[in-house]
């Protein structure tokens, strides 16, 4: 009735990191985006757009609003507001979810609250998080040499 999938090696190094190396703490409220590779842990407040291959976290003290959240591996112990998709998604007892859900494979514990959809797929596919180009500062202009300026004071 049920078959257990085998991983290959090229599978298990194809897997991203599952832990968490980057916190915003509890008394930061931010505003913009999270992308790329590796975890995040949010204690502080979040608003804009999450894309990572990785584990994204909202601690207990987090707060997330965002129109889509988008990484392997979400565990939510605060409040969401946003739609997540993932390969796994856990609501522990403190998390409180609105928005849907799309994932392979869905986890809560007693207590857990979610307004939304959830919604079991075979394969979750997951863009890869786009690495926004960094700013280029360029070097201010030399300034020319100060000339000389002969001031003549009158003695009045």
């Amino acid at each position: 009735m049920f078959r257990r999938r085998d991983q290959t090696d090229s599978e298990e190094q194809a897997t991203p990191t599952m832990r968490v190396t980057s916190v915003l703490g509890s008394g930061v409220a931010w505003k913009g985006s999270i992308s790329g590779s590796g975890g995040v842990r949010v204690e502080g407040a979040f608003d804009g757009k999450v894309n990572l291959n990785g584990m994204f976290v909202v601690g207990e003290t987090g707060r997330v609003t965002c129109d889509h959240i988008k990484a392997n591996y979400v565990i939510v112990a605060g409040a969401v507001r946003a739609d997540i998709t993932a390969e796994k998604v856990e609501i522990r007892s403190s998390g409180r979810v609105w928005g849907d859900v799309v994932t392979e494979a869905f986890a809560t514990e007693e207590g857990a609250f979610l307004r939304g959809q959830i919604t079991m797929e075979e394969k979750v596919e997951l863009e890869p998080p786009a690495i926004e180009e960094e700013e280029t500062f360029e070097e201010p202009a030399q300034l020319e040499e100060p000339t000389e300026i002969d001031i003549e004071e009158d003695d009045a």
